[in-house]
């Protein structure tokens, strides 16, 4: 195994993320050329709802998916400057299994609480 070759969780929870929105912005952007090519009035007729509806639902993905790669960036940022791993609330040092699992985790699983 060479040097550098380690799984960086952050980086391929960043990589997640960017996948993720880059899906969901291809699948919102079919959803509305659909509903342009469709004569539907969302409004009026029974099936629109389910057009807004998913419509809706895909930008509220896309929004959770910009605001987990915004929590990585900013974990990037902390460990740049060297407050990775370390409770933003309490300032303790977060416990390796939570930054296994939530590789952005600001808090402890105290604080998180």
């Amino acid at each position: 195994m060479s040097l550098g070759s380690e799984p960086d969780p952050l980086l391929d929870e960043r990589a997640a993320a960017l996948a993720q929105i880059e899906a969901l912005t291809r699948e919102f952007e079919g959803v509305v050329a659909a509903s342009r090519a469709s004569n539907a009035d969302d409004e009026h007729d029974p099936e629109g709802a389910t057009i807004a509806f998913e419509r809706q639902q895909l930008v509220a993905l896309l929004e959770q998916a910009r605001r987990r790669l915004a929590d990585v960036e900013a974990a990037l940022a902390r460990r740049v400057a060297g407050g990775y791993g370390m409770c933003e609330t309490c300032g303790r040092p977060i416990a390796p299994e939570r930054l296994a699992a939530r590789p952005a985790a600001r808090t402890c699983v105290d604080c998180a609480r």
